[in-house]
């Protein structure tokens, strides 16, 4: 501020130099030819090596502060260039976000043909190795030519990542245990940035910019000599006015962007059809957002009915294996009948065997007798060995039997064991106990035939109720006569405090009567002292005003008069601040532009991807249900052949 007022003072006018340098700077960062430019990985802005003739090129993202200039100049949009830590708000540690992600990487992966082995499951935890492999062939497709050294991975790949402006960090210890639990989703999002980024690349390198026929030359122009006279000459000019004390260029101005406009072809209606186009895009893209909501949620509700389909189906399936088990159990028994009606059987036959071998060895036979009996021998061996195969399978479903019913006496005894901790716990057990009154509470489940057992359980349950009855009439009992006693005893208490009551009463009057004259008595003594102290006070407080008076209105015009100097040199700052925003606003016309171009690309691969995943979740549902009705069908095989 003092150089600015000192260069006001020689100079004999209202502005000051280091805003106008400013100023110029700023005018050639507005009519720059827009260029085919790299894609800006994590930022808007990522300014090209910077040549001796190239300082004009200036960012309206971040502040800039000429040489020479005594305040820096504050960007409304400073935040987009600068370098503090950004927080990550993806939500990395949401198994259902990383599933995604997960996902993501494999489609990606397996459309682009990565050469090694790959499946979801290796990508859940992967190892340095695999990691390094993954992410050399995701930056093949930014720079083909890329090797990753065979020495200090670890360094590489941050390295990498911090030069293509990746905005969170990824530290190099994480790279030496990459599919641990804490660290594998930090480097999941770096991957799935590192594709996006890709993806940007390859919509840029599809299309053709927004204003790229304004120039068949577009990428020399600005280098060229012509731009370069143009600018000198315009600074020239607009200099030599300021040094004459003009404060507004707007001829200047004028002519210099009807210089651009001619030497870059800039078509005007091309402009104005490019932000109609601008316009309707914009309420398509709200629109399809609509759109994509309505139909979401008509997906989650086409899923919800599928899936209460699916659970009344699995109901009705239950019930059919219940039917089916009951008919298997029934199956079960009748099997045990027959075989041992087949036991028996085969004992019969075996003495029978028996009686025909002594009957061989006796006896002299002919060799189509010998044959004969061979033959039936052979048959009745094969009828042995079938018998056997049933007997095994029935002493097998005796053994499962067997086991289900220890199963079930285990847990009978556990319920029992219960009921008589229970019972000795409310005094039941044994006959002599206290609320037992002679009766047998104790449940004994082996001893006795099943007939007992159900008569010894009613009697029980009789027995139960009944002392149930006897002591819900007690416990009300009990709870009158506590009513009754709760009254009187209330009624006692409150006769108690009605009388300690008048009696404090009794005592606070008095208090407060004593109180009441000592405080009157003080006051008056207190009274007179105040007033000889207020007077005295008074009147050093009217000589103290005085004087504070008479000084602040000497300061209140010194005041004034700073603030009407300000005034007029923040009115001057203001109208600079007013064309720099106004051309910093047709810059954001052209990068929202270029921003539209690449969202519509995006909209389109989302688009497709959604088809492909709805696509894939129909055949998964179908596969589902195939494997559903081929299942029914096998166990509605196994119940017939049973």
């Amino acid at each position: 501020m003092e150089r600015g007022r000192m260069s006001r003072a020689t100079s004999g006018r209202p502005s000051e130099l280091p805003m106008r340098v400013q100023d110029t700077n700023r005018m050639s960062m507005v009519y720059t030819t827009p260029k085919s430019k790299q894609p800006s990985f994590g930022k808007l802005n990522i300014p090209k090596p910077q040549s001796v003739t190239s300082e004009r090129r200036t960012s309206f993202f971040g502040a800039r502060r000429s040489v020479g200039a005594s305040m820096p100049r504050n960007s409304t949009m400073s935040g987009f260039g600068g370098t503090e830590k950004i927080k990550d708000t993806r939500p990395l540690h949401d198994k259902s976000f990383v599933q995604q992600c997960i996902r993501q990487l494999h489609e990606f992966l397996t459309e682009q043909g990565y050469p090694g082995t790959l499946s979801a499951k290796t990508l859940q935890s992967p190892s340095t190795k695999e990691f390094v492999k993954v992410f050399e062939f995701v930056y093949r497709q930014l720079d083909p030519t890329f090797e990753m050294p065979n020495s200090k991975v670890e360094e590489e790949v941050p390295a990498i990542l911090k030069a293509l402006r990746y905005p969170f960090v990824l530290s190099k210890s994480s790279m030496y245990s990459v599919g641990a639990p804490h660290t594998w989703p930090q480097a999941l999002g770096a991957l799935m940035w590192l594709i996006d980024q890709v993806k940007i690349n390859w919509s840029l390198s599809k299309q053709e910019l927004l204003f790229s026929d304004f120039c068949e030359d577009s990428d020399n122009i600005e280098e060229g000599a012509e731009y370069n006279k143009l600018l000198l000459d315009y600074t020239a000019e607009a200099y030599s006015k300021f040094m004459q004390g003009e404060d507004s260029f707007d001829d200047v101005d004028e002519f210099f962007l009807n210089k651009l406009k001619k030497l870059y072809n800039v078509d005007e209606t091309l402009l104005a059809s490019m932000e109609e186009k601008y316009r309707i895009l914009t309420d398509e893209v709200e629109r399809l957002e609509k759109d994509s909501q309505t139909d979401r949620l008509m997906t989650k509700r086409m899923e919800r009915v599928k899936l209460q389909a699916d659970l009344k189906k699995l109901q009705s399936y239950r019930s059919n294996l219940e039917s089916f088990k009951a008919n298997l159990e029934n199956r079960a028994s009748e099997l045990s009948d027959e075989l041992e009606t087949t036991g028996s059987h085969l004992e019969s036959l075996k003495h029978e065997q028996n009686e025909l071998q002594v009957r061989l060895q006796n006896q002299k036979f002919t060799p189509a007798d010998v044959e004969r009996i061979n033959r039936e021998k052979r048959e009745l061996q094969q009828t042995i060995n079938s018998l056997s195969k049933s007997l095994e399978d029935a002493e097998q479903h005796k053994w499962n039997e067997e086991i289900a019913l220890a199963k079930v006496k285990e847990k009978t005894e556990l319920k029992v064991t219960e009921y008589h901790k229970l019972a000795r716990k409310l005094k039941l057990i044994p006959l002599s106990a206290e609320n037992a009154c002679g009766h047998d509470f104790e449940i004994r489940p082996f001893e006795c035939g099943p007939g007992s057992m159900v008569q010894h359980k009613m009697q029980i349950q009789m027995l139960l109720r009944k002392l149930v009855s006897d002591v819900e009439e007690e416990n009300s009992r009990l709870a009158n006569m506590k009513l009754s006693l709760e009254e009187s005893s209330e009624q006692v208490n409150s006769n108690i405090l009605d009388k300690s009551n008048d009696l404090k009463q009794l005592r606070e009057q008095i208090r407060k009567l004593d109180e009441r004259l000592d405080s009157d008595m003080q006051e008056l003594a207190q009274e007179e002292q105040d007033w000889a102290t207020e007077v005295d006070s008074v009147e050093n407080h009217r000589t103290l005003l005085e004087k504070k008076v008479n000084y602040g209105y000497d300061e209140s015009v010194q005041q004034l008069k700073t603030a009407q100097q300000q005034y007029h040199l923040v009115l001057q700052e203001t109208n600079e601040e007013r064309r720099t925003v106004a051309n910093n606003l047709a810059s954001v016309f052209t990068t929202a532009a270029n921003h539209l171009s690449i969202t519509e690309k995006c909209l389109e691969d989302l688009h497709g991807r959604v088809q492909r995943v709805c696509s894939k979740a129909v055949e998964e549902d179908d596969a589902a249900v195939q494997k559903l009705r081929e299942t029914l069908k096998s166990f509605t095989s196994k119940a017939n052949s049973l």
